[in-house]
């Protein structure tokens, strides 16, 4: 049985395309300090190509941890972030839920480059959702709410990563209301 953080393909390929627009907001971060390593960018290029039907599910599962590696190259905890943006954009054709992390990645880098800068990139993250983007977010369960991915209790669930899902998660819920 596939986890409730899965989503269906259809909508992996939405969110994907949203979650690499967020990634790709903070590359600069990364870039700057190693430019020739060019893996975060490319995890954002796949995770497009992903969401126009270009890639299979499949195949982007094996690949998806090679745009995290590369923080490994880079020193700045911003640029840290910036690559796990990356990794987690990428990672959205294997789980949806991923589209969170690559959200909260981004937001953290934001906040490391410039203090309030990740209290910026939420409302600009949420201001980009559209209504489909939004629909299938919805579907995911709340964070901590299920083990099976990576809304569980690992990493995303806690400090920053775990306020911005958080933020995240209840600006869905008001647009929703609204």
């Amino acid at each position: 049985m596939l986890s409730p953080q899965s989503l269906s393909e259809n909508d992996r390929r939405l969110v994907a395309a949203w979650a690499a627009d967020c990634a790709e907001r903070v590359l600069p971060l990364f870039e700057a300090e190693v430019p020739e390593d060019d893996r975060p960018r490319d995890g954002i290029a796949r995770a497009r190509a992903f969401s126009r039907g270009e890639l299979s599910a499949a195949g982007e599962i094996r690949r998806r941890f090679v745009a995290g590696r590369a923080a490994q190259s880079t020193a700045s905890p911003a640029g840290k972030a910036a690559a796990w943006s990356a990794a987690q954009a990428a990672g959205v054709a294997h789980m949806g839920a991923h589209a969170l992390g690559a959200a909260a990645y981004a937001a953290k880098a934001a906040e490391l480059a410039a203090p309030g800068g990740g209290e910026a990139e939420v409302r600009w993250q949420v201001q980009h959702m559209s209504r489909s983007v939004r629909a299938a977010l919805r579907t995911l369960p709340l964070l901590g709410e299920n083990s099976s991915g990576p809304l569980g209790s690992g990493l995303l669930a806690s400090g920053a990563l775990g306020q911005t899902i958080h933020a995240l998660q209840a600006a869905l819920r008001n647009a929703e209301l609204n």
